[in-house]
């Protein structure tokens, strides 16, 4: 599943190409693409019909889209937005309007401003999908109603580290648990949960209750440092059902230190990378960089 640099991606294509632009038409052509958008597929295309897109926003995984009128200076609805959910395979293309239709393509979007390209909303195993909401009352980013529990993102300005750190001594969980509980920390994915620990030397079931003020200081510096490392490589695609608005895929995953590195020598002490099931998953460690706390 995408996690916080793959969507980010996506959202700053979506900000260069799509921001300030009104929709036409937008065709929804399989219905469990708008399935969260309860009104049904009907309502969808006609309150998104003369609407003008404001700036993209995202938060964790989340991505979402103001809508304004036509004018550009008023909401149709006040505070209505669209959201948008990448799921396993989600992808937002933008295409030449007279190329074929994408075998799995769900949503299209036609603009009144372009003659000849258009936005499609393509998901091959359709776990993603897009729906209008509300936002909150008051809040100042404009966030849709049901992103109320999610938390702020490790490069959001306004996270709070101290209340981070103190949230996270308060779980009694273990620390990757911590860090994929998108209710205390968003965007944060399996991948970059496991590219994190290894640079923090942090073993995954290392008890949240034993992390100072220090060692959490220096996790957070890694997911920062890890997620800024993959933004600037377009992310990390592993198959074809990660790209950008343009169809390209990243690279990032030719830098992974521990994800994926299963047998393959830690690039810091030469130590074979470990794999264990865990949680439905997978966790990749080096025993020797990262030790398994004591019982």
């Amino acid at each position: 599943m995408p996690e916080l640099p793959e969507v980010e991606v996506v959202r700053r294509g979506l900000a260069q190409w799509a921001a300030g632009r009104t929709v036409a038409e937008a065709a929804v052509l399989h219905p469990r693409a708008v399935r969260r958008h309860l009104a049904g597929a009907e309502d969808f295309t006609r309150r998104l019909r003369g609407a003008r897109l404001g700036t993209p926003r995202r938060r964790g995984k989340y991505l979402w889209v103001p809508l304004q009128d036509a004018s550009g200076t008023a909401e149709p609805e006040e505070g209505t937005a669209l959201l948008a959910h990448l799921g396993m395979s989600g992808q937002f293309l933008v295409r030449p309007e007279e190329s074929p239709a994408e075998t799995h393509l769900r949503v299209r979007f036609v603009f009144d401003d372009v003659v000849d390209t258009d936005l499609r909303f393509v998901d091959q195993r359709t776990f993603g999908g897009l729906s209008l909401h509300d936002t909150l009352p008051g809040d100042p980013d404009g966030l849709p109603a049901p992103l109320a529990h999610i938390a702020r993102d490790p490069i959001d300005p306004a996270f709070d580290d101290d209340a981070f750190h103190q949230a996270l001594r308060g779980k009694r969980t273990t620390i990757k648990r911590a860090l994929l509980d998108q209710s205390l920390i968003s965007g944060v994915g399996n991948i970059y949960a496991d590219e994190a620990l290894w640079r923090s030397k942090l073993h995954y079931e290392r008890p949240t209750a034993t992390m100072t003020r220090p060692r959490t200081t220096e996790l957070l510096g890694a997911i920062r440092a890890v997620m800024g490392d993959a933004l600037a490589a377009g992310g990390t695609s592993f198959d074809s059902l990660y790209v950008n608005v343009n169809g390209e895929s990243g690279y990032f995953d030719r830098s992974l230190d521990a994800y994926g590195q299963e047998d393959r020598p830690c690039r810091r002490c030469g130590t074979p990378i470990r794999r264990r099931p865990w949680m439905n998953r997978s966790s990749y460690f080096c025993p020797r960089c990262q030790p398994a706390p004591r019982s």
